[in-house]
């Protein structure tokens, strides 16, 4: 009588720790993006360091230290601001990416009215996310949860640029002609903020705007950001 046949079972649910050189590539994306945020970061408090000390030798005031100056009005308006704008750029842009359309861009989906299919619970897997399974409020959350992501962190910044540069104003109030500091909601009503926060909105919907066109007749060859070569102009999504 022959043997019947065993077949050894793998588990499914043991993973393998991954070697550090298979993490660092399949991480390299992020690693790069952040590993630029925090080099241009340090650059930028560097000299605006500097120049912070030029300006306030100017007014005859003592040069402040480098720890000092990371704490003043002067860094946190410069790094906000910018923050502000390229979270609201984004989150607009992954929320509009939702309704609108821009026909023949790698940017846009297909149809307007056309929903992926893991889109829906119904199609959940068995190791989808949890919200999925759990639905409700959490799976309403979760629906959205990018865009909410972004724009909190754009409200976050919003309010950090908002008293970075109330703090600056005063300073610069200080030493030009002595005046007393306002409040943030003082500052909030000049114009000297709204001009900080739209130069940097409008640079931001331009890059955007510009990206979604491009794409539509030029390529990248190997980017998720661009149609493969051989797609035609009119063909939409990537």
């Amino acid at each position: 009588m022959a043997r019947p046949l065993v077949t050894e079972k793998k588990s499914s649910d043991r993973r393998e720790t991954p070697s550090p050189r298979r993490w660092l590539r399949d991480n390299a994306l992020a690693l790069t993006m952040f590993g630029a945020f925090l080099l241009f970061l340090v650059l930028q408090s560097v000299f605006g360091w500097q120049t912070h000390n030029e300006e306030l030798t100017q007014f005859g005031s003592a040069p402040q230290s480098y720890l000092h100056y990371l704490g003043t009005g002067h860094f946190a308006e410069a790094v906000f601001e910018n923050w502000e704008s390229e979270f609201l750029q984004m989150g607009a842009y992954v929320l509009l990416t939702a309704y609108l359309i821009q026909r023949g861009s790698s940017e846009s989906k297909p149809e307007p009215d056309t929903d992926r299919p893991d889109d829906h619970a119904r199609n959940a897997k068995p190791n989808s996310p949890w919200p999925v399974h759990v639905r409700g409020v959490a799976l309403t959350l979760y629906r959205n949860s990018l865009s909410l992501a972004l724009l909190l962190l754009f409200a976050i910044s919003f309010v950090l640029h908002l008293l970075g540069g109330t703090a600056e104003f005063n300073e610069q109030q200080r030493l030009e002609s002595g005046a007393a500091p306002i409040s943030a909601w003082q500052f909030l009503q000049t114009g000297d903020f709204w001009f900080q926060s739209m130069q940097n909105w409008q640079s931001e919907f331009l890059a955007v705007g510009a990206l979604i066109v491009l794409s539509v007749f030029l390529r990248q060859h190997g980017s998720p950001e661009s149609k493969p070569v051989t797609t035609p102009h009119r063909e939409t999504g990537a």
